[in-house]
């Protein structure tokens, strides 16, 4: 299904690959956030609950994050062109028939969203899209959305503090871009205990929502 062996300095360590339980009915690829690397309690618990609705996930580590890992030095994203290098290399590594989904948790998907022109791509989706800097509201990244019409599903807690509810329906976003609020729900869609949810509801109800939009994808009617 992905093909990695013409991938200048392939590193197997830094890509997991999760098959679908059941009935396969799409393939997605799923990449970290800033802070966190693909083996992150929240990447984990979507890839399994979306495993169980027929995905299949490829989870990668971006470079920088990579390196960490063998050193333990924490350091900085590599800057836009390398996070776009590294996501493009597993979108060119896809040799499936499936449709292939792309997105991943916040600054991840922000890279996604700049790359979903590319053919092989049939949709993507966003876990807390930072619609802009934490207190930089006025720095806005609207654009690959705005210039983007295959569909995309953003995943977004409603008191997100890199796009909340209200900020981002002041937004113009493109006409085949959706999104779904969680209550209470901050950058990792966690409610606050007063709010009557729990994050496991969040993470699961985000995940049946994920899987409702791929399958309206591959039959079309989206």
């Amino acid at each position: 299904m992905f093909n990695f062996s013409e991938i200048e300095s392939f590193d197997s360590d830094s890509i997991t690959f999760d098959k679908a339980v059941g009935k396969q009915i799409a393939t997605l690829i799923f990449a970290h956030g800033a802070g966190a690397d693909k083996d992150s309690e929240f990447i984990r618990k979507v890839i399994a609950l979306l495993n169980t609705g027929g995905i299949n996930v490829l989870s990668f580590n971006f470079p920088y994050m990579q390196q960490r890992k063998l050193d333990g030095k924490r350091r900085p994203p590599n800057r836009m062109p390398a996070l776009q290098e590294s996501f493009t290399s597993m979108i060119s590594a896809y040799q499936g028939d499936l449709p292939l989904i792309i997105g991943g948790k916040s600054m991840g998907s922000r890279v996604a969203m700049t790359l979903i022109g590319n053919d092989k791509v049939s949709g993507g989706y966003c876990f807390g899209y930072p619609f802009h800097p934490q207190k930089q509201p006025e720095k806005l990244r609207l654009e690959p959305l705005q210039q983007n019409d295959k569909a995309v599903l953003i995943l977004q807690g409603d008191r997100d503090a890199l796009g909340s509810q209200e900020e981002v329906n002041s937004y113009e976003l493109g006409k085949s871009v959706e999104v779904k609020f969680y209550v209470d729900g901050d950058h990792d869609l966690k409610p606050r205990v007063k709010s009557g949810y729990t994050h496991q509801q969040h993470i699961e109800q985000s995940c049946h929502d994920l899987i409702d939009f791929i399958e309206s994808l591959s039959t079309g009617n989206n």
